[in-house]
Order: C-alpha cells, then sequence, then structure tokens
C-alpha cells in the first residue's frame, strides 16, 4: 500500500498526528436553520449538510485546520442508508459520502503544505442498530457500510476511520465491508478502528478492552483506539492496556470530559488546557500517537494538541501478544498456567444425547442452561456443534449461537463438518471463535474454505492432521501434515 498517510505516521519522526474535533459541537455553534438542513424534515441530519449548506460543514473543516489539525473527519457519521433512512435519505447514501469526502479534501488541499501534509479520515459511525443484539442483521448491516465505504473512497478520502464503535460484531461488519471494497478497487487505504468504552469500564455490549483486542488482532487494521462517551480520565487504564498489548499504532479521541446535563443540553467541562495535559501524558508515557477531540472538543481543544504535538515524540512501545479466542465479553488465553485449555462438549449433538433431545424439541434455553453449567464447572471454551440429520443445521446454528452469545462469557468453538453452519455462527457471533475444524481429507478447496471463513471473521482454527491419504498413524506423518498446514494458513493469511 502506497500511502502518504501511512508515510507520515511511520517516518522516522514518528509524529503525533492531531485529529480534528467535534463535528456535530461546531455545527451547534452555527445556530442552523431547518432551512439549512434543507427543511423541517431533515433538521438534525448533519450529513445532509454537504448537500444543503456545504459552506457550514467547510467552516467546521476550516476551524479545526486552521488550529493545526493534522487529519479532518467527514460529516458522515450517521451516513450509511440505515441511518440515512430515518429522513427518507438512504438512496443518498452513496452521494452524500463521495461529496463529503470531496469537501473535505478540498479543504485539507488548501492547508496541505509539504512540511505539514494534511488528510481526510472518511468517518464510519456505528448507525442506530447493534447486531449483537439483534437489531439487524449481519449482511444487511454490512451492505450498507459497502455503500458508504464505496463513497468515501471515491470521494479521495486518505483513510477509513470506523468509530464509536459499541458493537464488536458491527465492527467485524464494517470491516469486512470495507475489504470488499478495497477487492473490489484493487487497492487499500489505511484502517483506523475506534471503539466507546462507556462509564461502567465496557463497550455498550458488554466487552472489556481485552476480549476487543483478541476479536480485532486478526484483522488488517492500522491504527486501535478509543473515542467518545468518556474523558481521558476515564479512559486511562484501557488505553494503558493498548499500550502494553496491541500491535496497531494506538490513538485517543475522548471527549472534553464526561457530559453534564445543564438546562436540557449535554455540557462537557474539560477546558483546552486539562485535555492537553492529559493527552500528554498519554504519548510521553504509553506512546499513544494519535490524538484528537470528540463530543464537546472545540477548535481551542485542538489548538492545544497541535501545539505540544510539534515538540513530542511518542514513547517507543514494545507489546506482548497473547494468542487467544474471546466471547464477546472478555478474553480467554490459548495457555492456561495450571491446567490445559478445556474445550465443554456438551453442547454437541454428535455426540450428546441429551444435546440432540434438546435440540429436537428445539429447547434453546435447555441449551444455554447446558452451556452454564459447563461455565460453572470450569470450561475455558464452549463447543457447539448441531449436526443433526433431517434438520436445518444453518438454522439451528443461527438461532443457538444468538443466545450463546449474550449468555455466555466463553469463547465459542463452532464444531461443524459443513461450512455452512460454521458461517451461520459467526455472523451472529461477535466475540473471536475457533473453527473446528478444516483438513485435506477433502482436497484443498475444503480446506481453503474454512480459511477463508476464518480470515473474513476473525477466527482461530483448529486443523487436523488427515490428508487425502487419511488420518495420519504415526508421529512423522502427522509433524508433515501439521507443517503442510501451517504453511498453507500463513501463506493464505491467517496470522
Amino acid at each position: 500500500m502506497n500511502s502518504p498517510f501511512l508515510n507520515h505516521l511511520h517516518s522516522p519522526k514518528r509524529p503525533v498526528i492531531v485529529f480534528d474535533g467535534a463535528t456535530g459541537t461546531s455545527l451547534q455553534t452555527q445556530n442552523l436553520t431547518a432551512e439549512d438542513f434543507g427543511g423541517p424534515e431533515y433538521e438534525g441530519c448533519n450529513e445532509y449538510l454537504v448537500h444543503t449548506k456545504p459552506e457550514a460543514v467547510e467552516k467546521v473543516h476550516r476551524g479545526f485546520l486552521e488550529v493545526g489539525a493534522d487529519v479532518i473527519e467527514t460529516d458522515t457519521f450517521g451516513g450509511t442508508s440505515i441511518v440515512l433512512a430515518e429522513y427518507d435519505l438512504a438512496d443518498q447514501a452513496y452521494y452524500l459520502n463521495k461529496a463529503a469526502a470531496e469537501l473535505a479534501k478540498r479543504m485539507a488541499a488548501e492547508y496541505s503544505t509539504p512540511e505539514k501534509p494534511r488528510f481526510v479520515a472518511g468517518s464510519m459511525g456505528p448507525g442506530t442498530k447493534l447486531p449483537t443484539l439483534g437489531h439487524i442483521d449481519f449482511d444487511t448491516l454490512k451492505n450498507a457500510y459497502v455503500e458508504q465505504a464505496l463513497g468515501l473512497y471515491d470521494g479521495g478520502s486518505d483513510l477509513l476511520i470506523v468509530e464509536t464503535c459499541q458493537d464488536v460484531l458491527q465492527i467485524k461488519a464494517a470491516l469486512n465491508a470495507i475489504e470488499e471494497v478495497f477487492e473490489k478497487k484493487g487497492a487499500r487505504l489505511p484502517l483506523m478502528v475506534s471503539i466507546t468504552m462507556e462509564v461502567m469500564g465496557t463497550m455498550l455490549v458488554g466487552s472489556e478492552i481485552n476480549a476487543a483486542l483478541t476479536i480485532l488482532e486478526p484483522y488488517p487494521i492500522d491504527i486501535l483506539g478509543l473515542n467518545c462517551a468518556t474523558g481521558p480520565e476515564q479512559m486511562k487504564e484501557h488505553i494503558k492496556y493498548l499500550s502494553e498489548c496491541s500491535p496497531f499504532v494506538v490513538s485517543c479521541i475522548p471527549n472534553a470530559g464526561l457530559p453534564e446535563n445543564v438546562g436540557g443540553q449535554a455540557h462537557y467541562r474539560l477546558t483546552p488546557m486539562e485535555l492537553r495535559m492529559a493527552l500528554m501524558h498519554f504519548v510521553e508515557d504509553l506512546g499513544v500517537q494519535i490524538i484528537g477531540g470528540c463530543c464537546g472538543t472545540r477548535p481551542a481543544h485542538i489548538q492545544q494538541l497541535a501545539d505540544f504535538a510539534k515538540t513530542l515524540t511518542p514513547k517507543e512501545r514494545h507489546p506482548k501478544y497473547e494468542p487467544s479466542a474471546a466471547s464477546i465479553y472478555s478474553s480467554q488465553p490459548y495457555h492456561q498456567d495450571n491446567s490445559f485449555l478445556i474445550v465443554g462438549e456438551r453442547l454437541n449433538a454428535s455426540g450428546s444425547k441429551k444435546c440432540r433431545t434438546m435440540l429436537n424439541a428445539e429447547d434453546w434455553d435447555g441449551l444455554v442452561s447446558l452451556a452454564k453449567s459447563q461455565i460453572r464447572e470450569g470450561a475455558n471454551v464452549l463447543d457447539v456443534n448441531v449436526d443433526y440429520v433431517g434438520r436445518d443445521g444453518v438454522r439451528d446454528m443461527n438461532e443457538l449461537a444468538s443466545r450463546l452469545v449474550t449468555n455466555s462469557t466463553l469463547p465459542l468453538m463452532l464444531d461443524s463438518t459443513e461450512w455452512e453452519k460454521m458461517e451461520a455462527g459467526l455472523k451472529v457471533v461477535g466475540g473471536k471463535c475457533i473453527l473446528n475444524s478444516t483438513n485435506y481429507e477433502d482436497g484443498e478447496p475444503r480446506f481453503y474454505k474454512v480459511l477463508e471463513l476464518a480470515k473474513i471473521y476473525g477466527a482461530g482454527v483448529v486443523i487436523g492432521t488427515i490428508d487425502e491419504d487419511g488420518m495420519a498413524r504415526t508421529a512423522d506423518k502427522k509433524f508433515e501434515i501439521a507443517k503442510r498446514a501451517y504453511n498453507d494458513a500463513i501463506a493464505y493469511g491467517i496470522p
């Protein structure tokens, strides 16, 4: 990938990159009228302003560029057709995203110099529906993100940012959509993911920071960090964890403190100097390289960040990697200090009569209880197998896995001889699953199909020492097949 943004980010100087501040806050200060939005029916749809009143958006970009922002984000936070449909603008999604990127690129070019290049990040927000909670299905969400990413790409964005992420399954849908666009275009852009940790210390669906990192680690992203919901003080421990463990560049784009209700309006009290001092610590002591501001941050906040970014160099980081699987809630290392990794096998219709009976009766609550009993008894991973002759396995996997994902704190091992059933589970489980399994018994096509699923959905995979001649009987033969499979998986892009 030949990316001016990445070249700048990874240059020997290791510059601190400063993103802009709050688009919504800046638009509110302009006291826009319903007519500015195109009429009362569109009032509040900031994304439509690039069409109805582009000068208002230009004013926001200019305000942040003038005080030294290196990166401005497009006015497309709610730019998917799903969100725009609330204003009857779903059919305008591609156009609005492309127009927003083109507008931002014009502004960035106006301020860019060889000494201080300016860049545009195509903003992709979380939308209004959480797939983990069943508000929307994976494919519908992914298709909406494809349209948005295509518009941002065609409009000239220098990088894409999936931001304010509240649901790990939503992130997977967005990343898969972006990869589809990259494949179509034949060229990649840098990718940034910014998750939101609520005041209670997890993402909205309950994911801890270690789970989020484990889930995203297999994906080809460049930057991972936090934005929104809280101020820098509440982000400190999460940023420290990313600093110590994340293989990606770390970003921090906090609100101007916690929001307070003042006269029915959200009010943010963190001053520009207070934000400066907090983020200086993150850069100097935790190695954060990308900073900026979210809700409540104005040009004065960004000016303080741009000022110290001229002279500070991020602390060098040496992250440690721990191979793991994850539920949506927490990470589960493969290596256990005092035992081996225990896989609970009672949710296996191929091996458990009790499971088969419950499955045939569609006793989903009973199957969830069976899962919980294994958690209490010390399992580390739950095997899920719905292979049962005469039943619709794809439907069964969807029904069971979608219930387990919010009722189990353990990662799921999706177990089937049919890849379609594995994928049905992967589309509803936001955690990092393990696929059980693949081998060469039916030739390379099926072997690679399971690897393809692992790559698309960020899963681990169990590979059996079986080849076209059958199961390996000797240690040498097992090693030969294992080495072949390992090399093939690495060459395919499985980390």
